[in-house]
């Protein structure tokens, strides 16, 4: 199962991304196809992270709804089978 844990690791990729850009500024001989580069893996990888969690939320959001307009539940079907079958 994911976790935010996993999630952290999926910015490290960014935060290596901004450290090269950062030194790329810093260093004083500036390549700007290099930072051009350096830019859009960043946000390459940002918007993918974005796309990420955004749907992980909807998922999360439509199983909310679900539960609370009486939807499917499985949990709730389970426990129904578990009361039932603690009553014999």
């Amino acid at each position: 199962m994911a976790s935010l844990k996993d999630a952290t690791q999926l910015t490290e990729g960014i935060e290596n991304l901004v450290n090269d850009l950062r030194s790329e500024l810093e260093d004083g001989d500036v390549d700007f196809e290099k930072l051009v580069s350096l830019s859009d893996q960043i946000s390459e990888r940002a918007d993918a992270l974005a796309e990420t969690f955004s749907s992980v939320n909807d998922a999360l959001m439509q199983r909310i709804d679900e539960v609370r307009s009486g939807g499917s539940n499985r949990s709730g079907s389970r426990s129904k089978k578990q009361k039932a079958g603690s009553r014999s």
